[in-house]
């Protein structure tokens, strides 16, 4: 099989670097352009990311004397060389916003860890498992840009999923109110220990934007395309606060659920281990084996011992219980730089390729 040329956009940063690693012997794609902004461009890549390496895998050989290109300036270039690229910048979310959009008119599709077209109405925001049929906006997005192949496709914010998977196993008793309280590794934030030594014995009652995109992200997940947008899902009601916690990599989550149809925590267990993915989500690459782990013991999910579940793509779920207030509550836990980044978004790409979206 003829492999994928991917380029990534924003290569040198902590996701970027996550996308390397993860695609260094990807069976679809091949990485041939690395990418970022002005600072890095024209340099070895090797010498552009030099003491911001962050992985604790070595950079591969394979992508040490690659040039960065200018994310902007070489635009053309870009998409003129990949059949697609990853965007992985950390810029202001308008300038990205401009920028995705710049690559999809050249006729080259992006798919994008960021959250600033998220919310846009014809972009599809996708965790494969759960709505992979959102893909269908697509069209209607490229009727937009007045494109033939050019279109953005997005994943969701990284600590919504580990909640969202729990919570749609048993959607169809009709989901009514969610509080939930998400716990963030500070890797979430592009930092590690090293270089964020405040936050060893400390904790942050406060993350950017985290609380917002936590509470509405997840009708958009739950929503259903009309009129070529995806309209949010007004039935639902969510709360959120959201705290950085002294962990490298791993979102914990402790979630409060109330359904229109009752629901007691067996059940609620039994969809959790009985969960169907989206056939279209189905025996890719990427795909986990098994993508919600439920655990009996009272002292799981943990991260040290299940972030990385199915190389890091699966879902962790322990501690259902009744609840005096809510129906029920349980903790759950995923891996925020695979399952909630990069290897999200490449399961995303993986299903756009076989779905015909994206081609050579």
């Amino acid at each position: 099989m003829e492999k994928y040329k991917v380029g990534i956009l924003g290569a040198t940063g902590t996701v970027g670097q996550k996308f390397i690693t993860l695609l260094e012997n990807h069976p679809w794609f091949d990485v041939t352009v690395l990418a970022a902004s002005s600072n890095s461009s024209g340099k070895k890549f090797k010498d552009a990311v030099n003491k911001k390496w962050a992985e604790e895998k070595t950079l591969p050989a394979k992508y040490e004397n690659i040039t960065v290109l200018d994310v902007e300036k070489d635009v053309e270039k870009i998409a003129g060389e990949v059949d697609f690229v990853f965007c992985a910048l950390g810029c202001e979310k308008e300038k990205i916003k401009k920028i995705e959009e710049m690559y999809a008119k050249l006729e080259c599709p992006v798919i994008s860890n960021n959250s600033a077209n998220r919310m846009s109405g014809d972009v599809p925001m996708i965790i494969p498992e759960i709505n992979a049929d959102h893909l269908d906006i697509i069209p209607h997005q490229m009727s937009r840009l007045g494109t033939k192949k050019g279109f953005i496709a997005v994943k969701s914010n990284c600590s919504i999923q580990c909640y969202v998977p729990a919570i749609h196993a048993a959607f169809e008793n009709a989901v009514k109110d969610v509080l939930v309280c998400t716990y963030q590794a500070i890797s979430g934030a592009g930092r590690t220990f090293k270089t964020w030594p405040e936050m060893v014995d400390n904790i942050i009652p406060y993350i950017s934007g985290e609380e917002e995109k936590s509470e509405i992200e997840p009708l958009k997940i739950w929503g259903k395309i009309e009129n070529g947008k995806i309209n949010l899902n007004k039935n639902i009601n969510i709360t959120s606060q959201c705290v950085r916690v002294p962990v490298s990599n791993g979102h914990t989550a402790a979630v409060f659920v109330s359904f229109e149809k009752k629901i007691s925590p067996s059940e609620f267990i039994k969809k959790l281990e009985n969960f169907k993915v989206h056939e279209k989500s189905k025996d890719l690459p990427s795909s986990p084996k098994k993508f919600i782990h439920y655990f009996a013991d009272e002292d799981r999910p943990q991260i040290k011992l299940d972030r990385n579940l199915e190389k890091g793509m699966g879902v962790s779920v322990g501690r259902v219980r009744e609840d005096k207030q809510y129906d029920i509550k349980f903790i759950c836990m995923s891996h925020n730089t695979v399952r909630g980044a990069a290897g999200g978004a490449i399961l995303l790409a993986e299903m756009l390729c076989r779905e015909g979206y994206i081609y050579k």
